[in-house]
């Protein structure tokens, strides 16, 4: 899907969703981080794309912030570019939620404990579809 480009935002125009992402940039010089708008333009939705640098500085997660909704050929903008650049510098100071490998492990071993354990009936009991 083409998609309008700009390389200018205000902090008071409708936003649609902020991302930042780690792409490929231009002339294969690396990963670098970029913070992405989808911002309103009339009635089109169109992209700026800020460079914030190389991927490898970033301890934070990716993320993708949604600003609006799309409701068939309408959208619904509930946020502004800064309202959203906000959150995303908020964001950033989180720490991650990226689960720890050995949890999996724990989780799977509860999950076999609780199919050898006796099973557990609740409710009134029933007897060829007659409750008693």
């Amino acid at each position: 899907m083409l998609r309008l480009a700009t390389d200018k935002v205000s902090p008071d125009e409708p936003c649609f969703q902020l991302s930042e992402v780690n792409l490929q940039s231009p002339g294969s010089r690396g990963f670098h981080r970029y913070q992405i708008l989808l911002v309103v333009r009339g009635d089109q939705i169109a992209e700026y794309r800020l460079d914030l640098g190389l991927a490898s500085r970033w301890k934070a997660d990716q993320i993708r912030i949604p600003g609006g909704v799309k409701n068939g050929n309408r959208y619904h903008i509930l946020h502004t570019v800064g309202e959203l650049q906000e959150i995303a510098a908020k964001m950033r100071d989180m720490p991650s939620h990226r689960p720890d490998p050995t949890d999996f492990y724990k989780l799977y071993q509860r999950k076999q404990e609780m199919l050898r354990a006796p099973e557990m009936v609740f409710g009134p009991a029933v007897q060829r579809g007659i409750t008693r």
